[in-house]
């Protein structure tokens, strides 16, 4: 298996021969507590890997399911797999069930899993009649160094996909459907991986600080493919720990690192932790995608690293990256995800009409990263592709310069009794408050609205939960109609498995902490207040915590319950009142507020004769 020169084309095989051939010496794969593997020797141990596989009989068409923990083992697994057959990643942290319904979906042949690993996913595969492969050390003490128990693959020809040949199949992150199978080829990946590297000139001296999971497009092409297609290297961690962070940077002295924005905000949590650490490190640039990184969090990442941040925006579909900030000198853009990338961008209208200059609409892709199509579903395919472009089911718009905006996700737009709210403007203006640190705003189901705005934060070290501060916060920066009607605050913000928030599941995760313990009235106000919420709602009291929104209320409710407290307490309360105020403690306390107010602006003449019972 000796290096042969030759002219690079499409496939991952030759794109990490090409690497071998021009930087051999180069370190590809680190990862603590082992030693650097070579170019040189990353391309030998993928062409051990597709031997293996070949003497097991798996051809280019096979299915290889791999549910490895994250680290070079895995990466390596990854790219030798993918170079000669199909690799479907699977999250290791997957119950058997789960195991069991990806193993089927993706008609996987193989799976490969640590040895000795006796867990769920052998399980699974062992119930479906899935040939299990161990992977095991060499004890070399390299990065990444293995073999495949059982297999050494000295008398096996090599496997030689086509550039059109499919090499990686991943589902997207469905929540409330089935998850569709996304086909990527062999040029798919390589293309994306290219345009990566090229956008960010990548040079054989970059290092990326990978702390994405290696079963997810992010980090299987933005952090191990393009830095292998730039001859560069890649530092395999075993996942995000925030504790552990800037001790790798400490010693890996990384160029970069790309990351979600939950764990830029991590970062920036235990960020007093980097110059004491390492004092003397700089990075190049830091990278973000996978999910809008609010405007805050992209100053504040800037100010902590002194690196420009550069944002990007993909998908699976697309192989990952569609757009993204150019590096320095070019112009950067908060809250933008660029300039296109390597794909062709539009903006398309739901007739499938290109949209004017200027005007919002949903983003359409096609170019040499972007799938053929799902995989055995044309329903998925009719809706998502129309006249060769990919529907990408996100809403944006350009702006003079062409950076694009994007305004969210389509099916996480709230229509909120007509009133369509993006949840991402909310997290950004929550987000502007000194008091939090992260914020996401999703919809929960509703009696007579559809559907109504909740929100979640988690606050700074020593802050207080303040929900009426909050609420006054938001009326300032958004319109009445996009303030959540409830807000809670928690500990950390679920996510999935690849470190984003899934807006859409988030009422059945955190909807229970919506439902506030029952408090009864404790001052006569808040006793009237009680009773009007019970009468308009027709319902049973409710808490003086009790949201008026959440009880089922909408407006025309509100505008009942206004009406009978200005008519019983002689005021003159605007609807708003309730908006900014909606539980039974937040209103009776502007109610007393504005009576103590009108109170003291009386002549002592006037408050005798009230007191008198004069009119």
């Amino acid at each position: 298996m000796t290096l042969n020169a030759s002219q690079p084309n499409d496939t991952l095989r030759d794109l990490i021969r090409q690497q071998a051939e021009r930087h051999p010496g180069a370190p590809a794969l680190l990862a603590p507590g082992c030693g650097p593997l070579n170019h040189a020797g990353l391309w030998l141990l993928v062409q051990r890997i597709g031997a293996a596989l070949a003497q097991a009989g798996a051809q280019p068409d096979t299915r290889v399911a791999v549910a490895l923990p994250n680290g070079p083992q895995m990466a390596a697994v990854f790219l030798g797999v993918a170079a000669h057959a199909v690799c479907a990643p699977l999250n290791p942290a997957y119950l058997e069930s789960e195991f069991r319904f990806y193993l089927e979906d993706t008609r996987a042949q193989f799976l490969l899993v640590a040895r000795g690993d006796g867990g769920p996913a052998r399980a699974a595969a062992q119930t479906l009649g899935v040939r299990i492969v161990e992977v095991e050390g060499d004890g070399t003490g390299v990065a990444g160094s293995l073999s495949l128990a059982g297999l050494d693959g000295a008398t096996a020809a090599a496997l030689q996909p086509s550039a059109d040949a499919v090499a990686l199949i991943l589902h997207t992150s469905g929540t409330t459907a089935r998850p569709k199978i996304v086909p990527l080829s062999q040029r798919n990946l390589v293309a994306s991986a290219r345009n990566i590297a090229a956008h960010l000139a990548l040079q054989p001296v970059d290092r990326c600080l990978n702390v994405m999971p290696l079963f997810h497009i992010h980090g299987l092409v933005a952090a191990l493919m393009a830095s292998v297609a730039a001859g560069a290297s890649v530092v395999c961690t075993p996942g995000f720990q925030d504790d552990a962070f800037f001790d790798w940077v400490a010693e890996f002295q990384p160029t970069w690192y790309t990351a979600v924005p939950t764990i830029h905000q991590s970062v920036l949590a235990r960020g007093d932790d980097y110059r004491r650490k390492a004092p003397q490190h700089r990075f190049r640039f830091v990278r973000s995608s996978s999910a809008a990184l609010p405007p805050r969090v992209f100053g504040l990442l800037e100010t902590l690293t002194g690196a420009p941040v550069v944002e990007a925006y993909g998908m699976t579909e697309a192989s990952h990256q569609m757009t993204s900030n150019p590096l320095p000198p070019a112009g950067r853009k908060a809250g933008s995800v660029g300039v296109p990338a390597g794909v062709e961008v539009a903006l398309m209208d739901e007739a499938g009409s290109f949209v004017a200059p200027g005007a919002t609409g949903e983003i359409v892709i096609r170019g040499p990263g972007v799938t053929a199509g799902y995989e055995n579903n044309p329903e998925a395919n009719a809706k998502g592709f129309t006249a060769g472009w990919f529907r990408t089911g996100d809403q944006g718009r350009f702006d003079e310069d062409g950076y694009l905006f994007i305004a969210g996700r389509l099916k996480e737009l709230v229509n909120r009794g007509g009133e369509k709210v993006s949840p991402r403007e909310v997290d950004e203006a929550l987000l502007e408050h000194p008091d939090v640190q992260q914020a996401v705003a999703f919809a929960v189901p509703h009696a007579s609205l559809g559907e109504d705005l909740a929100a979640a934060v988690v606050l700074r070290d020593g802050a207080v939960f303040d929900e009426s501060a909050l609420r006054q916060h938001l009326f300032a920066r958004v319109a009445a109609f996009k303030v959540p009607s409830a807000m809670l605050q928690v500990a950390s913000i679920p996510k999935g498995p690849t470190g984003k928030v899934q807006r859409t599941s988030l009422h059945e995760k955190l909807g229970g902490l919506l439902k506030r313990p029952f408090v009864a009235p404790r001052t006569e106000m808040e006793t009237q207040v009680q009773a009007v919420f019970a009468e308009v709602l027709d319902g049973a009291p409710a808490g003086v915590d009790d949201n008026f929104f959440a009880l089922g209320g909408d407006s025309l409710k509100g505008m009942r319950v206004v009406a009978r407290l200005n008519a019983e307490l002689a005021l003159e309360l605007p609807v708003a009142t309730l908006f900014r105020h909606p539980t039974i403690a937040m209103l009776a306390a502007e109610i007393e507020s504005l009576l103590e107010a009108d109170l003291a602006a009386l002549s002592d003449t006037e408050v005798a004769r009230l007191l008198a019972g004069d009119e």
